[in-house]
């Protein structure tokens, strides 16, 4: 790629993103929509069937992603390790900076980013990134803000569920009737648009109040992360689409289910929701800069 063509690489590639974000944006500044059911159906029907049909495809294989798995564990874990000593320095609880800092937004941003930076064949791989994140929310991000939190009901979330089905029939090989992956597929098709507009809308709750503490965590989460995932991309030799998919992982801003994680345990809710809100915002800046760095 000659060094004129990345820039509008680059732009081809973030403006769907963005420009998808700032119609959310606009919209519910003038129109202050209640997403909370669009958002309820995305994550019950929509997600699931991403990741289903992503699962379920043909050209799925499970033991190809695993050092990916493994490589996107590691710099969560390690970013959740950094955020600890970090939390104490700044005098701040961890249980409110561990997670935003440890848990990436691999489902509103990463999902549609790894489909037009790579294609539609890196959907596979972009949802084993997700699944990774999301899993280690809902388990140790949940233990981490209630101890008394249950982890054997991981299985009831739409989206776990849904992966395990799509890792079962990939694994055992069960044919499924082509109109019907196909139906599912469509459903499926509906989540990342409605992610990123729904991104947009919260983006109008910005509060600048813990400005100070947000705009650190904006700057030191991607660059430690992106850190993180060449050191781990070294470490477990991975190579091309991977090694960059996991380089970008490792830059993404924090996850919007932090807030909402922060607002059903009372963990310093408009706090958490300055940090995530200002890191997505970051996100500008340093998006560009990994795949600036992964696409040269």
């Amino acid at each position: 790629m000659t060094p004129d063509s990345l820039p509008l690489r680059l732009v081809a590639i973030l403006f769907p993103i963005f420009g998808i974000v700032a119609a959310g944006y606009f919209y519910a500044r003038h129109h202050k929509p209640e997403m909370a059911v669009a958002n309820r159906l995305n994550m019950d029907v929509f997600v699931p069937a991403l990741v289903f049909a992503a699962m379920a495809g043909k050209s799925f294989d499970l033991a190809a992603f695993a050092p990916l798995a493994l490589g996107a564990f590691l710099v969560l874990a390690t970013c959740g390790l950094l955020a600890w000593p970090l939390a104490r320095l700044f005098g701040v609880q961890p249980k409110t900076l561990v997670p935003p800092m440890m848990f990436n937004n691999s489902g509103n941003i990463g999902l549609p980013l790894a489909v037009l930076a790579w294609g539609e064949d890196a959907l596979p791989a972009a949802v084993i990134l997700f699944m990774v994140e999301n899993t280690l929310h809902f388990t140790f991000g949940a233990r981490l803000l209630d101890p008394a939190a249950r982890l054997l009901t991981l299985w009831r979330v739409p989206v776990v569920f849904a992966a395990i089905a799509g890792l079962t029939v990939a694994m055992l090989k069960i044919p499924i009737w082509q109109p019907l992956l196909i139906a599912i597929k469509m459903l499926g098709d509906v989540s990342v648009p409605l992610l990123l507009f729904s991104l947009g809308v919260r983006m109008t709750d910005v509060s600048f109040r813990e400005w100070k503490l947000a705009t650190g965590s904006a700057l030191l989460r991607p660059l430690a992360g992106m850190a993180i995932a060449a050191g781990v991309i070294q470490l477990l030799g991975l190579q091309g689409r991977e090694a960059a998919m996991l380089l970008v992982f490792g830059a993404l801003p924090p996850a919007v289910l932090n807030f909402l994680f922060a607002e059903r345990y009372r963990q310093e809710p408009e706090r958490v929701a300055s940090i995530v809100l200002i890191g997505n915002l970051a996100a500008l800046l340093f998006l560009p800069l990994a795949l600036a760095l992964v696409l040269r």
